[in-house]
C-alpha cells in the first residue's frame, strides 16, 4: 500500500511482510509499518497505515498522579492493558509530518499485516551485482557520496537534479591529473576498483553502520543502468514550465512532503509534547520543542499566556496567575488600531521572554532551529485587545543588522488564530517597517510550508493592487520602490502567476483575466490591513558594543 521510493521500487527487494495475527506487540520495533486506529473528525475512528518512528515506556508522571488523585476508585476499577505500558510514536502514511503523534499500544491493530524496514542491497560485494552493472556506472560514486553526506540532507533537496552525487563521487576519487576523467572505464580498471572498496569498507565498518541506520536510499534515487556523468553537461531533469504551475499540486506536495527545515538532524527529533493550553485555547504540538526532559510525559502543559511561563498542572498555573501581574509584551507599544496593537521588544533586554516565545513557536516551526540565542534580534509581537489584556496572535522576528537585508528572520501565526488573516497582516506589518527604514526586504529562506503559501499570496495581491493603480508605464523597480519587496521576490511572482509577455521585441506585463478574477475575489474578502498613520516607530540604531552579541 505504501512505497517508499516509487521510482526505484521495483530494481528492490520486497518489504518483509509478517501476515497479521502471528505477531505480538513485543515483535514490532522502529521502522515497521502496520495499521493504528486513528480517531475521525466525525467522531468515528479509522485504521490507518504508520510507520513507527520510535518507541517508549509509558511513564506515570508526578503531576499527572497528583491532579488524578480525586478519581482513585475509578481508576482502581480500570484494568490497565499489558499493551498499553508502551508508546509509539508513528507518522501516518501521506499525512504532514506535523500530525505525528504518540499512541498507546493498544490502538495498534495486530490483526493485520506487519511490513518490516525493506532490507538494504548488500554493499561491495561481486557476488549478484556482477552481471547487473554496466560499464558505463561507476561503483565508486555511489558509496563515496554515502560516506560523503547523509540520507537526510540528500532528501530534503528540493529537486532531484540538484543532488550533487556524481560530482563528490569523482571529487574524492584520488586522480593524478588535475581534472577528473569522463573516460569509460574498462571492465579491469572496475574491478580493481571494487576490490580497493571491499578494502576500504573493511577498515571502516563503523561509518557503514552509522549510514546504515538511515531509512532513506536516496541516493541511487533516478539512476540509469549503463549511464555516465558528465559533469558539463546540463540537468537531465528540465523543471516544469510556468504554464504547467498548479496550485493545488503545489499544496499537495507540502501537504505530504512536510516543510523545509535548515537543519537536518531536526527532521530526525520525535515530538516531545501532546497538548499545550494557551489561555482558554487548548493545541496539539506539531513538532519538537527543547522544553525541559521532565516536561515531555505530561499529557498538557500549561503555558501562561501573558509572560509565555511553562507550567505542568492547571494548579500551578492558576498560583502563577495570582501573582503575574503582566498582561501585555513587556516592550514597546509601536502600533494601535481598533483591537490589533503591535509591541516591539529587544531580545537583548527581555530575554526570558523572547527564550520562552521561541520554545512556544518551536511547537509550531520544523524549520526553526533558534533556541536560546535571541540577543541578535528584534521581536515584534501581534496581540488581540480585550477587557483581560492583550492575547498574543503572532510575531515575526527580525535581525538587529541582516547582511543580507532580510526584514523577517522568523515568522508565526499561532494556530488557533490561522484561517483569520492574521498571518498577511503580520506580514504587511514587516513591510510597513520596511518602507520606514527605507529599504527593500525580504523574509528569511526557507520559508515553512505555510509561510511559502502566505508570501506568495501576499506579494501577488500586493503586485496586482500596484498594478491596477497605475495609468502610467511601469518598471520592476518602481514596483520594488512603492512596495518594499525586493527585485527577486516581485520577478518570482510575475513569474509564477505568468504577467510576463513578448510583445514587439520587449517584455511586458500583462494582467490575464484569470489573475484579475483571482484579485477581484481577493478584495472582495474584508480582510484587516495595516494603516501606516498609526504607526509610530523609528527604526532602532545600534553601537558597535550593542551589535557585539558574544
Amino acid at each position: 500500500m505504501v512505497s517508499g521510493h516509487p521510482s526505484h521500487e521495483g530494481s528492490q527487494e520486497p518489504a518483509p511482510i509478517t501476515p497479521g495475527g502471528t505477531y505480538s506487540i513485543q515483535t514490532v520495533s522502529v521502522g515497521c509499518k502496520l495499521f493504528v486506529r486513528r480517531p475521525t473528525p466525525d467522531g468515528g475512528e479509522e485504521e490507518r497505515l504508520a510507520e513507527i518512528l520510535s518507541i517508549r515506556d509509558k511513564h506515570a508522571n508526578s503531576f499527572t498522579r497528583r491532579s488524578t488523585a480525586g478519581n482513585l476508585k475509578e481508576e482502581e476499577q480500570e484494568v490497565p492493558k499489558p499493551e498499553d505500558r508502551w508508546e509509539y510514536f508513528v507518522h501516518w502514511d501521506q499525512f504532514n509530518k506535523r500530525l505525528d503523534e504518540w499512541v498507546i499500544g493498544s490502538r495498534l491493530v495486530l490483526s493485520r499485516d506487519l511490513e518490516w524496514p525493506r532490507p538494504k542491497p548488500p554493499q561491495g560485494k561481486k557476488t549478484g551485482l556482477g552481471p547487473q552493472k554496466a560499464p558505463g556506472k561507476a561503483p565508486r560514486s555511489h558509496s563515496l557520496l554515502k560516506k560523503a553526506t547523509a540520507n537526510a540532507a540528500a532528501a530534503a533537496s528540493p529537486t532531484p537534479f540538484s543532488t550533487p552525487g556524481p560530482v563528490i563521487g569523482m571529487a574524492e576519487y584520488h586522480s593524478p591529473s588535475p581534472a577528473p576523467s569522463l573516460k569509460r572505464k574498462s571492465f579491469q580498471e572496475e574491478q580493481e576498483e571494487e576490490e580497493e572498496e571491499e578494502e576500504e569498507e573493511e577498515e571502516e565498518p563503523e561509518e557503514e553502520d552509522l549510514d546504515a541506520e538511515g531509512e532513506m536510499d536516496v541516493d541511487a534515487e533516478g539512476e540509469l543502468e549503463g549511464e555516465t556523468y558528465d559533469l558539463t553537461a546540463s540537468p537531465t531533469d528540465v523543471p516544469p514550465s510556468v504554464t504547467a504551475f498548479s496550485k493545488e499540486q503545489e499544496i499537495e506536495k507540502l501537504r505530504t512532503s512536510g516543510s523545509m527545515t535548515q537543519s537536518i538532524s531536526e527532521v530526525a527529533r520525535v515530538k516531545n509534547l501532546n497538548r499545550l493550553q494557551i489561555g482558554k485555547h487548548e493545541l496539539d504540538a506539531w513538532y519538537f520543542s527543547p522544553y525541559p526532559r521532565e516536561y515531555a510525559h505530561l499529557p498538557v502543559l500549561y503555558i501562561c499566556e501573558f509572560c509565555l511561563s511553562y507550567f505542568p498542572s492547571s494548579f500551578m498555573l492558576a498560583r502563577h496567575r495570582h501573582r503575574c501581574t503582566l498582561l501585555h509584551p513587556p516592550g514597546n507599544e509601536i502600533y494601535r488600531h481598533d483591537d490589533i496593537s503591535f509591541f516591539e521588544l529587544d531580545g537583548k533586554r527581555q530575554l526570558t521572554w523572547c527564550r520562552n516565545l521561541s520554545l512556544l513557536s518551536k511547537c509550531f516551526l520544523d524549520h526553526k532551529t533558534l533556541y536560546y540565542d535571541v540577543t541578535p534580534f528584534m521581536y515584534y509581537v501581534m496581540t488581540q485587545r480585550d477587557a483581560n489584556g492583550c492575547h498574543i496572535i503572532g510575531y515575526f522576528s527580525k535581525e538587529k543588522e541582516s547582511a543580507e537585508n532580510y526584514n523577517v528572520a522568523c515568522i508565526l501565526t499561532l494556530p488557533q488564530y490561522q484561517r483569520h488573516g492574521f498571518g498577511k497582516v503580520l506580514i504587511e506589518f514587516s513591510y510597513e517597517l520596511s518602507k520606514k527604514e527605507g529599504k527593500l526586504g525580504s523574509p528569511e529562506k526557507p520559508l515553512s510550508d505555510l509561510g511559502l503559501l502566505s508570501y506568495r499570496a501576499y506579494w501577488a495581491e500586493v503586485i496586482v493592487e500596484v498594478l491596477l493603480n497605475t495609468t502610467d508605464d511601469i518598471s520592476i523597480d518602481d514596483i520594488a520602490q512603492r512596495t518594499s519587496i525586493t527585485h527577486a521576490d516581485i520577478m518570482n511572482t510575475c513569474t509564477t502567476l505568468q504577467l510576463f509577455k513578448h510583445y514587439k521585441g520587449q517584455h511586458i506585463i500583462c494582467l490575464s483575466d484569470a489573475v484579475l478574477e483571482k484579485h477581484e475575489k481577493t478584495r472582495n474578502k474584508r480582510r484587516r490591513r495595516i494603516h501606516s498613520e498609526h504607526l509610530i516607530w523609528k527604526p532602532p540604531v545600534f553601537t558597535r558594543d550593542q551589535l557585539r552579541f558574544y
